[in-house]
């Protein structure tokens, strides 16, 4: 946190500063774009591209007693609805790109390993697209990006205790919707 308040301040004294901080957020934001929503890699960059941009732009405004990783994961969450809704109003039809999860769980020295993992990682992703919005970013957001309930809080704009009781409900969806994709698969 320390750290992400002096990029802060030094992208403020100075614009070429703020580099370091697209630097340190571009891969996690990127990641978390494909994640939470139905969009390409090519539509996410684009996305990331404004969300830099919205941040820089409103860089003054950041509250330095918050958190940095929250404030830009919020404004990377409310461009992800906006995108949403365009692509909606235009009725376009939407891609399933999500991350790769299969990167994060597979270990690269057990191929048997690695394969049952990528599978694995194909049935989340699959999961994940089936769910609900709201139960996929907060899933997302506890799981794969590691963010504590605080942060999700702050992110999603929501009560501590609402935030608890959609990571429950959003865990307890995605292993109805686990089930009978798995049972799916068998008939």
């Amino acid at each position: 946190m320390e750290e992400d308040a002096q990029l802060v301040i030094l992208a403020l004294a100075d614009s070429q500063n703020y580099a370091k901080i697209v630097e340190k957020y571009e891969k996690p934001l990127l990641h978390y774009l494909l994640r939470i929503s139905n969009i390409t890699r090519e539509e996410g960059e684009d996305l990331l591209q404004n969300i830099f941009l919205k941040a820089y732009q409103n860089l003054n405004d950041f509250d330095q007693s918050l958190k940095f990783s929250s404030w830009i994961y919020r404004i990377a969450h409310n461009e992800v609805i906006s995108a949403w809704r365009k692509r909606s109003a235009r009725a376009e039809e939407v891609n399933l790109e999500t991350a790769e999860v299969a990167q994060i769980l597979a270990s690269p020295l057990d191929i048997p390993r690695q394969t049952d993992q990528k599978f694995l990682a194909k049935f989340v992703r699959e999961i994940l697209a089936k769910i609900s919005q709201k139960y996929r970013e907060v899933l997302v957001l506890r799981f794969l990006e590691n963010k504590d309930y605080a942060e999700i809080s702050d992110i999603l704009q929501k009560p501590m205790g609402s935030v608890a009781t959609l990571v429950h409900r959003a865990k307890h969806t995605f292993e109805l919707a686990a089930r009978e994709a798995n049972f799916q698969k068998f008939i």
